[in-house]
């Protein structure tokens, strides 16, 4: 099994981090866009990740000399002072990596590091549908905290969203 590494992303990651996003569009499980988005689109986005509080990392394999093969960030929940410690996180993997052990690593930073920046609970915002990410989170101890039911539109086919959660301080 290959092993991973992660870095502080950095500006001229951001379009291999697009890429990778848009990578997942087409399959209708992973994101609400069903449009691929631009490297201008998401710049704010990508400027609004402080390292020192909500982090964008981006992953390579062990040996550091390949490609960014996929990205974790975390993002504000709700946006107000008193949900500080809570946090969204999102993992996006390129799709020859996908079933090869990215996400369990992924996700285990998160939840590893999410102390070290003042998060106390992590959220996870999945898709209904999306078995393999609803089977990951609640693996590493997370459940089922909220099911919104069909508030998505995808193609004309209502999908519900889940959200799973997870104290971890």
């Amino acid at each position: 099994m290959p092993s991973f590494v992660h870095r502080v992303a950095r500006p001229e990651d951001l379009p291999v981090i697009v890429g990778i996003y848009n990578s997942t569009i087409a399959s209708r499980e992973v994101t609400a866009d069903t449009e691929p988005v631009t490297v201008a689109s998401r710049q704010q986005w990508f400027d609004d990740h402080d390292p020192a509080r909500r982090p964008l990392w981006v992953i390579h394999e062990e040996n550091h000399s390949g490609p960014v093969i996929g990205w974790m960030s975390y993002s504000n929940f709700y946006g107000r002072p008193a949900y500080s410690g809570t946090a969204e996180v999102s993992i996006y993997i390129a799709e020859d990596w996908r079933g090869k052990g990215l996400g369990r690593y992924c996700l285990e930073q998160a939840i590893e590091h999410a102390p070290k920046i003042a998060v106390h609970t992590l959220l996870g915002f999945i898709f209904g549908h999306n078995a393999p990410s609803l089977a990951l989170f609640k693996k590493y101890g997370f459940e089922v905290w909220a099911n919104l039911p069909r508030v998505a539109n995808l193609d004309g086919i209502e999908r519900d969203l889940i959200i799973l959660g997870k104290r971890v301080a």
